[in-house]
């Protein structure tokens, strides 16, 4: 079961606890919705990782667990950055979404916290991140949104690690640029024969580096109560063991993003002094520019 299905069923779960209203409806359970003229589930499931090779970065027994926020004004001056940048290059913006500008700044500040721990920028080679893409309403005809069922792709965002590590400007707009197009590549990858490959790309992927995704603000984690209240505060727990960032909607409700980061305590303190500066820069920026 997806994550995305796991949340669906806590949301019924907890409306059918706290008897408050109706509870939303129950989730679409029909597998004939989704054709499949191309095999993929066979192609998938004969190719599949097993659970071993999916954790892709082994972890330690001193493994820290931390989440970091990205405010709705930081995210604004990420989007701003991403824009001004685009047009001292003399070249098209792109889309920068919420998501977008999250998934940029953690990525650039990953490749600069690695870049402290080796002390290069690695010149000339290339990292990736992964992160799922929903197709539920790119299907012919759609799906229900509530479909219990996977219908995600994977989207790839490549780009050369010391252009990521960059500080200031120039590495958060190549990460976000490589995020937007990444998006963009899954969306126009439906029905089309690249969804053979996807296996094929995650197993490169992994063989050169990889940052992976798991979570989403859509999901809602923040507004389930079983009749005892909203959540404090909610993990993704399986990072731990995947090396992955989770990103869910802020718990404070104002259009932010949290983003939850398992290190060892030498690459969570390089991470958090990175992550600090990154967020001190891009408001000192706002008022140079102003």
């Amino acid at each position: 079961m997806s994550r995305a299905q796991r949340t669906h069923f806590l949301h019924t779960w907890a409306a059918a606890c706290t008897g408050a209203g109706a509870p939303p409806p129950p989730p679409v359970i029909d597998r004939t919705l989704l054709p499949d003229p191309w095999g993929l589930y066979d192609i998938f499931f004969q190719a599949a990782p097993s659970t071993d090779e999916m954790e892709f970065v082994k972890m330690s027994a001193d493994q820290l667990f931390a989440t970091f926020t990205l405010s709705k004004d930081d995210l604004k001056r990420v989007k701003d950055i991403v824009a001004d940048e685009a047009m001292r290059r003399g070249v098209a913006p792109p889309r920068c979404s919420s998501l977008v500008a999250t998934l940029g700044f953690v990525w650039s500040c990953y490749l600069q916290g690695a870049r402290e721990s080796c002390g290069s920028d690695d010149e000339g080679s290339v990292t990736y991140i992964l992160f799922p893409v929903d197709h539920r309403s790119r299907m012919k005809p759609p799906l229900p949104e509530k479909y219990l069922g996977n219908c995600v792709g994977p989207a790839f965002g490549v780009a050369p690690k010391a252009e990521l590590a960059a500080a200031g400007a120039a590495g958060i707009f190549s990460a976000c640029a490589a995020v937007a197009s990444a998006i963009d590549e899954a969306v126009r990858g439906i029905g089309t024969p690249s969804m053979d490959a996807w296996l094929d790309r995650i197993k490169e992927a992994m063989a050169k580096g990889i940052l992976s995704v798991a979570g989403s603000p859509r999901f809602r984690v923040y507004e389930l109560d079983f009749g005892f209240g909203r959540p404090a505060k909610v993990d993704i727990v399986s990072v731990a063991r995947t090396g992955a960032v989770a990103v869910a909607e802020s718990r404070s409700g104002a259009s932010g993003l949290e983003v939850g980061v398992s290190l060892q305590p030498a690459g969570m303190e390089r991470y958090r002094k990175c992550f600090a500066d990154g967020i001190a820069w891009l408001h000192t920026s706002e008022v140079e520019n102003n």
